[in-house]
């Protein structure tokens, strides 16, 4: 259960890479990381969920707290590429209409 996150800035905006499992154990990480990003004169935040292997309801929480947060900071949040399994997830929750989801950033 581990989880790898990486921010990347360009032309402003923030993504953040996500690689691993997000579940009870590891979403306090990314949380941090979501609530931490701050775009410099950009207008989105992106999490790209491309090489996200498991995700639990903690996971989608910590993302609905995201976009909520970014939504405060009149920040666009955008989840980039979820893989298979965090996509079914977010479309068992309901969650794929509310969400911003693209293949890039």
């Amino acid at each position: 259960m581990a989880i790898e996150i990486e921010n990347q800035e360009k032309d402003g905006d923030c993504l953040i890479k996500v690689t691993g499992e997000v579940d009870l154990y590891t979403s306090p990480e990314l949380r941090g990381a979501i609530l931490k990003a701050d775009p410099q004169g950009g207008t989105s935040l992106g999490v790209d969920l491309s090489k996200v292997t498991y995700m639990d309801s903690s996971g989608v929480a910590t993302l609905v707290e995201g976009l909520k947060t970014a939504g405060q900071k009149r920040v666009e949040f955008v989840l980039v590429s979820p893989s298979p399994p965090v996509m079914k997830v977010l479309q068992l929750a309901r969650l794929d209409t509310v969400f911003e989801i693209r293949d890039t950033m």
